[in-house]
């Protein structure tokens, strides 16, 4: 199975469930593949949990989800070592972390010390408790959601730290189209806790996932198209209402999910409108804008488009 019947494979599952949200499936599909972690933002109700069971389900993985609250300690996230009367001896009891798809919910509501501990996890695919190290699930991978109009009792991710996610993903509302379809399903009977009863299944393994995830190796990467890519960057902190524009780590990251994109599309190269394509959900939460372009309303997307239409595209 190569990627491209892989991901449709996964897709056509949780579409029996999911409507309206194709974007957000394809570009969460995108970083997963390409070994990154994804940071999903928008109100409540858009399915962000449910995509979560339902991606973990098709892949045969385990899922864990922990709900970020103010009182939420490392240890809640990582693991402690807990003492064992009979025994003696000290054995590890593993948190949340210790699965293949975490869903991180509301990640900004935890303080800054909860939130370093699950970032480092996430860099290090390993977690230290007491001086030993802990290799964590392969693949790992964590979905981290946060509602966007609510401000009171939340502590923000500093820009540091968002960069350590490969993707911010932005949910909007569906179409009608797609609403309608998604109050049908739960007319006849959908019930989001038993996903077995609306037909969900495992269709991939992890072994298949992770060859995938080495096969974009072998997408290659034109010079025409590596320009095209590197110039996107370097012009983002070129920008006057840009602060801090996409660093080369960015830029990488960009490179990894144009070919992802690429092998999604049944191809071994990568085109300018995969780099394109991947741009937005890479560079937006790497971006920093000026005050006085924040008080202009400009935001990373519209400033995005802006670099986007002046950097030419290889034919």
């Amino acid at each position: 199975m190569n990627v491209a019947e892989l991901t449709a494979a996964v897709r056509e599952q949780i579409t029996k469930v999911i409507q309206g949200q194709e974007q957000v499936l394809e570009q969460t599909l995108i970083c997963l593949l390409a070994g990154g972690h994804a940071l999903l933002e928008g109100v409540p109700g858009l399915a962000k949990t449910l995509l979560a069971k339902c991606l973990a389900t098709a892949l045969g993985g385990e899922f864990k989800r922990v709900q970020f609250t103010p009182d939420l300690m490392p240890s809640d996230v990582t693991g402690t070592m807990v003492f064992d009367l009979g025994a003696a001896t000290f054995h590890l009891r593993p948190g949340p972390v210790f699965t293949n798809l975490l869903l991180a919910d509301e990640i900004n509501r935890t303080p800054p010390k909860t939130q370093s501990a699950l970032l480092k996890a996430m860099e290090e695919r390993s977690v230290t408790i007491d001086g030993t190290t802990h290799p964590l699930p392969a693949p790992f991978f964590v979905m981290a959601t946060q509602n966007p109009i609510e401000h009171e009792g939340t502590y923000p991710l500093p820009e540091a730290q968002l960069d350590r996610f490969l993707m911010k993903i932005v949910l909007d509302y569906p179409t009608v189209e797609a609403e309608r379809a998604v109050i049908r399903l739960h007319d006849r009977g959908l019930n989001p806790h038993d996903l077995a009863s609306a037909g969900l299944h495992q269709v991939v393994g992890l072994a298949q996932l992770q060859a995938a995830q080495a096969g974009l190796r072998e997408v290659t990467l034109q010079d025409p198209v590596l320009e095209y890519l590197l110039q996107i960057a370097r012009r983002t902190r070129e920008l006057p209402q840009l602060l801090v524009g996409a660093s080369p780590r960015a830029a990488v990251s960009l490179m990894l999910c144009a070919k992802a994109t690429a092998a999604m599309r049944g191809r071994n190269f990568v085109t300018p409108d995969d780099v394109k394509e991947m741009v937005y959900p890479v560079l937006r939460h790497r971006l920093i804008l000026q005050p006085e372009a924040e008080l202009e309303q400009l935001t990373p997307d519209r400033a995005l488009e802006a670099i986007l239409a002046s950097v030419p595209v290889p034919r």
